[in-house]
């Protein structure tokens, strides 16, 4: 008898490990997959230990190039940030990793997949959104919601216990006092020793990013080019280093911003659920990106145009926090800001410093920006005699409401 295939999001630590074994045993045929997103991690020993534990299959997917220019490009259009400070690293992942699974269920003929993500975090409901709108027929399979589970695993302990009870290698290194999630976008820290918001959250924490302390006392001058909201390109001022490839641009940012100490975040976020939680985050080669890319959109985009995209962000960044990229509403949205980004095109320079991206200058073919017009010394074509009645006619409902009040 055949058994019934399940593609498990697997990534080698201790909690997917226990749960391919745990699968295996019930019965499954469990292929596992790893979605590489830019973690550090060692690939081939991940695939060793799936097949050591039980896997009948493995697939170690390089998905960093697409996570670039399908999630993270889009994302940028809009400036995403979610509540203010947040730039959705561990959300725009999500995304891809789960349609990649839901591609490898068709390939092998079944509709069971599984996580391990818990049943209080938002990855959950990224994963499960993600499964239900690439494959409707889904079959879910998410252990930490499952009572068969729950009532064997109470807790790290028992899962070890597990692992050493059917021969799964577990790492020899003292886990660290808290949850990190790596990918190409940023790292992010929580749980553990950061659920106290009170305390400052200790140094050695980061890794993404020197302190502005250790960074150096020099400036670091970096030039884009973007076309239609995209970048084509960033040169390094400094020494002339230029990168033009999607991904390379991003790991190249990453490395800059590691040095000048850009891009640490540490806040207490709403989770869709309803619980609030601190998250530290370092997000160095994006908050560069979206800074520049912000910058250039002053002298490109119609006031409007860029006042109904800011007003609609937060909620596009919302749908990407809860998990609902490829939603209607969600494309609907992307096609607008797709639309607002049509002359989002020239040059725009940042000064990286301590910690810091300064505004270094913006140019563009097709700016909006007149000097003369904007001038305070000349007058441009512009006669201020003519605000006289802009004002009277936008002021009679104020007055109105004045004499009413």
């Amino acid at each position: 008898m055949n058994k019934e295939k399940v593609i498990l999001a697997y990534s080698g630590g201790l909690d997917t490990s226990v749960i391919l074994k745990w699968l295996s045993n019930k019965g499954f045929d469990v292929i596992a997959y790893v979605a590489n997103v830019g973690q550090d991690e060692d690939f081939a020993a991940i695939e060793k230990k799936a097949f050591e534990t039980g896997a009948s299959k493995v697939y170690i997917e390089d998905l960093r190039k697409d996570l670039v220019t399908d999630y993270v490009f889009p994302a940028l259009k809009a400036n995403t940030i979610y509540e203010g400070t947040y730039m959705l690293g561990t959300s725009l992942a999500r995304p891809i990793i789960a349609k990649r699974q839901v591609e490898i269920a068709k390939k092998e003929g079944t509709v069971y997949v599984a996580h391990g993500a818990t049943g209080k975090g938002n990855d959950q409901v990224r994963f499960e959104f993600g499964y239900y709108m690439h494959m409707p027929e889904a079959k879910i399979i998410a252990p930490w919601k499952d009572p068969e589970w729950l009532s064997e695993f109470e807790g790290r302990s028992d899962m070890i216990a597990y692992a050493k009870k059917y021969g799964i290698s577990i790492k020899a290194s003292v886990k660290k006092p808290y949850s990190e999630d790596e990918n190409l976008i940023h790292i992010s820290h929580e749980a553990g020793i950061l659920e106290d918001p009170s305390k400052r959250c200790p140094s050695d924490v980061f890794s993404l990013t020197l302190s502005p302390q250790e960074a150096p006392d020099k400036e670091t001058a970096l030039s884009f080019e973007f076309e239609d909201g995209i970048p084509l390109s960033v040169k390094n001022e400094n020494d002339g280093t230029v990168v033009t490839d999607p991904l390379e641009m991003i790991i190249y940012l990453n490395k800059i911003g590691h040095d000048n100490a850009i891009g640490r975040v540490d806040m207490v976020e709403n989770r869709y659920i309803g619980i609030k939680s601190r998250g530290v985050y370092e997000t160095p080669g994006c908050e560069i990106l979206w800074k520049a890319h912000h910058n250039l959109e002053g002298i490109t985009m119609d006031k409007e145009v860029m006042h109904l995209r800011d007003s609609l962000m937060p909620k596009y960044a919302e749908l990407i926090y809860n998990g609902y990229w490829f939603s209607p509403e969600f494309n609907m949205l992307s096609a607008a800001f797709e639309q607002s980004q049509k002359k989002v095109t020239g040059t725009s320079k940042v000064v990286l410093y301590k910690g810091n991206v300064i505004f270094a200058g913006v140019s563009s073919p097709l700016s909006l920006y007149d000097e003369a017009l904007g001038s305070m010394d000349k007058a441009g074509g512009y006669h201020p005699v003519d605000c006289k009645g802009f004002i009277n006619i936008n002021a009679i409902r104020l007055m109105a409401s004045a004499r009413r009040g």
